[in-house]
C-alpha cells in the first residue's frame, strides 16, 4: 500500500469526508460519459449510487468503531456480534435490482441496458472500496472503467465490421418475397440458418458470410436494392450501450 494515503485509512470525521468526495468525484466521472451517449443512467444516477455505496461501508466502519469503544459495555453484556460486511453485501444485492429494472427487451430480439447495469455495478464496487479508503484500488478501477465504457466503443465496432455472423431485418412488401430476398443473401456469399417471418411485411434473417464475404455495407446494398424491400437493418441481437 502507498504510504501517501495512509491519513485517508484513518476513521476521522476529515477521513470520512475525503472518502465521500472520493467517491463523488470517480462516480460523477463515469456517470458524465454515459450522460453524453444518452444512456438510461446518467450523472446524477451514478453520484447517487456511488454515494450511497460509500455510505454503506462507512457506516459498517463506524458501528465496528463504536462497539469497540463507546458502546463496547452494552455489546458485551448483550452478546452483541459485529460484521463488517453486512451493509456492503447488502449495497452489491440492491444494485443488482437496480441494474435488473435498466435491462429491458426491445423489439427483434434485442436487448438494452446490459452495458448500463453492469457499469452501475462496477461503480458500486469501486465506491465501496471509496469508503474503505482503498484508495489505490479505486484510482485504478476508475482507470480501467472508463477505458472500457469509452476508449473500447471504437474497438468494439471495428470487431463488429469483422464478425461473419450477420441478423438482418427486412421489412417487405408482402411475405411472397421472402425468398427473393434469401436468394440474394445466397449470392452474396451468405448462408442463411434462419428465417423469421414477424409480420406479413417483415422478416428477421440469421446468417453466415463466407470468407470472401462483401462488406456488411455492400449486404445491405445488395438488399435494399430489391424492389419488394422497405426497408433492411443489420441487428445486434445483444445491445449493451443502454
Amino acid at each position: 500500500m502507498l504510504s501517501l494515503f495512509d491519513p485517508l485509512r484513518q476513521f476521522s470525521f476529515g477521513s470520512v469526508l475525503l472518502r465521500l468526495v472520493l467517491a463523488l468525484l470517480c462516480g460523477g466521472a463515469i456517470g458524465y460519459g454515459r450522460a453524453r451517449r444518452n444512456c438510461e443512467a446518467g450523472l446524477r444516477t451514478y453520484i447517487l449510487i456511488s454515494l450511497g455505496a460509500a455510505l454503506s461501508i462507512l457506516i459498517s466502519l463506524y458501528e465496528y468503531e463504536m462497539l469497540t469503544t463507546a458502546w463496547s459495555g452494552t455489546a458485551d453484556a448483550v452478546g452483541l456480534r459485529f460484521d463488517g460486511s453486512r451493509l456492503a453485501s447488502q449495497a452489491i444485492t440492491g444494485i443488482g435490482f437496480l441494474g435488473a429494472g435498466m435491462i429491458i427487451k426491445i423489439s427483434h430480439q434485442q436487448v438494452r441496458g446490459l452495458t448500463t447495469a453492469a457499469g452501475l455495478f462496477a461503480t458500486v464496487c469501486m465506491s465501496l472500496a471509496a469508503g474503505a479508503g482503498f484508495v489505490e484500488c479505486v484510482i485504478t478501477v476508475l482507470l480501467l472503467i472508463a477505458l472500457v465504457l469509452n476508449a473500447m466503443v471504437p474497438l468494439e465496432t471495428v470487431l463488429r465490421r469483422l464478425t461473419r455472423n450477420v441478423t438482418l431485418v427486412v421489412e417487405l412488401e408482402g411475405e411472397e418475397h421472402v425468398g427473393d430476398v434469401r436468394n440474394v443473401l445466397e449470392r452474396q456469399g451468405g448462408r442463411v440458418y434462419e428465417v423469421d417471418v414477424e409480420s406479413p411485411v417483415s422478416a428477421m434473417f440469421v446468417l453466415r458470410l463466407s470468407r470472401q464475404r462483401p462488406s456488411h455495407s455492400e449486404l445491405l446494398c445488395a438488399v435494399a436494392e430489391l424492389p419488394c424491400v422497405k426497408a433492411v437493418q443489420e441487428l445486434n441481437t445483444q445491445k449493451g450501450d443502454g
